[in-house]
């Protein structure tokens, strides 16, 4: 029952990452807000659960485990209830920065809780169940939300999380013991700095692509901001006599590696996701609910991913099964990067199925493996910091490729547009036989609408391709990791249930 209830904060906190942005558009329309004022909507959310994450340690030492959690479930539901109701857009971004502050706390808590309730010969299992509200959340909340959308309001987006919250309050509050608090010192200053380099950081990569990244002033600030708030935060980590992120964390060589990993899963993730409804819609012509159904198996091939690997736990090393789960990942995005605007639904289906079961089984051992040697008394800081990386990931990969998109657009525009001269004979052909008139007007028109179409389906298949190559550069740090069974005895004890 607490694995249960454990996981249903995962999957509200995890399904609204996502769920919002198919009703942006219907939010847009009824409050009257420009393109750029609706982007707020997601951007408070993510700037606040940024901020607010790596506090978790800190308040879980302060004020226990089960207060906290409960209090993050309460608030995170108030707030979404709030979101529902919200008649401006004011309204909106404030409720949805109150919803990510409480909100950033699910996912660490959630992961601590189930690693400190399951013996270490157990975490495998206990990550395969965490795992699945982690990673099936994103890919079926837009398919929950166009559905919630289009047959009801955008409204019931948010409201959706009322019965959801009250489920996890009930349980939480019935099956969850209270941790040992400790009256830790909070280092403000340290805490200011990490916040200023995340905040700032997630601002630029929120508003670069609409202002033109390094042209604007304000995105140059906020890279200026957040480069010198790591810089500080760093050296005074390194300085302070209790600073707000234990060094220790880092001096964790499995830890240290499986941040790194866990990052290029958050690039893949939510960066795919991104990529693919729009080249769906605009390229090949599919309504938005077909869409979502599309999309869905993707989550069903995690969900098959994440069971093997629970009963796989304590039998196959877990590094092996992360290198099976990178070279699926690898498999499935080179087949999309063959993808044509006449590709078959049913390959779609296929290519996501396979994305779904390398991700399944890159994510489960990694989290076991990532706090398999790391003290117990570390992991709620560790859990942060590791959802935090994660996040970094999402919100970087959908920038990068993003703004890839927008700039291989341009250059396969002005490539393809180069071959289309009366002197070659493809195109002279064309001209002759009556297919496009490049003497008036609505025939120029129509080739150039041509170009863009072909440029748009290349630039996509483009962006597959690269993160085909970021997911094979990262196969070499799996050499770095250690195998989980390399901890001290005493860690065993102190892992056991209470």
């Amino acid at each position: 029952m607490l694995t249960l209830s454990v996981m249903l904060a995962t999957i509200m906190q995890a399904i609204d990452t996502t769920i919002a942005n198919v009703a942006l558009p219907h939010m847009q329309g009824s409050m009257a807000a420009t393109q750029d004022q609706i982007a707020w909507v997601l951007t408070s959310y993510i700037v606040a659960a940024a901020i607010a994450m790596p506090l978790t340690g800190f308040l879980s030492a302060r004020l226990g485990r089960k207060r906290l959690f409960i209090a993050a479930v309460v608030g995170f539901t108030l707030a979404s209830i709030l979101c529902g109701a919200a008649q401006s857009l004011n309204q909106m971004v404030l409720f949805r920065l109150l919803q990510g502050v409480f909100g950033a706390s699910l996912v660490p808590l959630s992961q601590a809780v189930l690693l400190d309730s399951y013996p270490r010969q157990q975490h495998g299992r206990a990550m395969a169940l965490w795992g699945m509200g982690v990673m099936v959340g994103p890919i079926l909340g837009p398919s929950l939300g166009g559905w919630l959308t289009e047959y009801y309001n955008w409204r019931w987006v948010f409201y959706i999380n009322l019965p959801i919250g009250l489920l996890t309050w009930f349980g939480l509050t019935t099956y969850l013991h209270e941790s040992p608090t400790q009256q830790r010192r909070f280092d403000l200053l340290g805490f200011s700095l990490l916040s200023i380099a995340i905040g700032a950081l997630q601002m630029m990569l929120d508003r670069g692509q609409s202002l033109d990244w390094f042209t604007s002033g304000e995105v140059v600030m906020e890279g200026v901001l957040a480069l010198l708030g790591l810089y500080l935060f760093l050296v005074h980590m390194a300085t302070h006599p209790r600073p707000f992120l234990e060094p220790a964390l880092f001096r964790d060589r499995n830890f240290s590696v499986g941040l790194l990993l866990i990052f290029v899963v958050g690039v893949i993730l939510l960066a795919t996701m991104a990529l693919l409804p729009p080249f769906m819609q605009q390229l090949m012509g599919y309504p938005v609910i077909d869409v979502g159904l599309l999309l869905a198996p993707r989550g069903i091939g995690t969900m098959l991913a994440m069971l093997t690997v629970g009963r796989l736990a304590g039998r196959i090393d877990p590094r092996y099964q992360i290198l099976f789960g990178l070279l699926l990942t690898t498999l499935s995005l080179w087949q999309m990067s063959g993808f044509t605007d006449q590709t078959p639904g049913l390959t779609i289906i296929h290519t996501g199925i396979l994305q779904g079961l390398g991700l399944g089984f890159l994510f489960v051992p990694l989290s076991t493996v990532s706090f398999a040697t790391l003290p117990p008394q570390l992991r709620n800081e560790g859990t942060a910091l590791y959802s935090l990386m994660r996040n970094l990931g999402s919100s970087i990969g959908i920038s990068w490729v993003i703004t890839g998109l927008a700039h291989n657009i341009q250059a396969n525009h002005a490539a393809f547009a180069g071959y289309l001269t009366p002197l070659r004979f493809a195109m002279r052909q064309a001209v002759e036989q009556g297919i496009y008139n490049i003497h008036s007007t609505a025939g120029l028109v129509t080739l150039n609408s041509v170009v863009e179409r072909q440029a748009s389906l290349l630039a996509y298949l483009q962006e597959f391709r690269f993160m085909m190559w970021i997911t094979l550069a990262a196969i070499p740090l799996l050499l770095l990791l250690r195998a989980p069974t390399a901890h001290r005895p005493s860690e065993e004890v102190a892992a056991a249930p209470e």
